[in-house]
């Protein structure tokens, strides 16, 4: 497989996972961070602006999975670049938004 297709499957599994957070803090009415808040990251950007990222990232993972080769649910090979992206964003996020809203315990810093 194109190295290109690998990239592009791992950053749309990463873009993917990403619309989850935003997308639903927004439909549910609740700010959430975004990298447009005040400081980028941190602060809370209203749930308009996290639908709207939300859309935005879905959008990206659409244009990187199904407009990028030949991506294939079935195939390992493009399942496991994805996975990996998917992965490694939803680690990170638990790490950093569970400073803001108490995911992260003292036994588990």
């Amino acid at each position: 497989m194109n190295w290109l297709y690998i990239v592009s499957y791992f950053f749309g599994g990463l873009f993917l996972a990403n619309v989850v957070p935003h997308f639903v803090s927004g439909i549910m009415g609740k700010p959430f961070q975004t990298p447009f808040a005040k400081p980028p990251g941190k602060g809370l950007s209203s749930s308009t602006v996290n639908v709207l990222w939300g859309f935005v990232n879905l959008v990206f993972a659409y244009l990187l999975l199904l407009r990028v080769g030949q991506f294939d649910l079935r195939s390992i090979a493009c399942i496991a670049p994805f996975a990996a992206g998917a992965l490694l964003i939803s680690l990170f996020s638990a790490r950093h938004f569970g400073q803001f809203h108490g995911g992260n315990t003292p036994e588990h810093p």
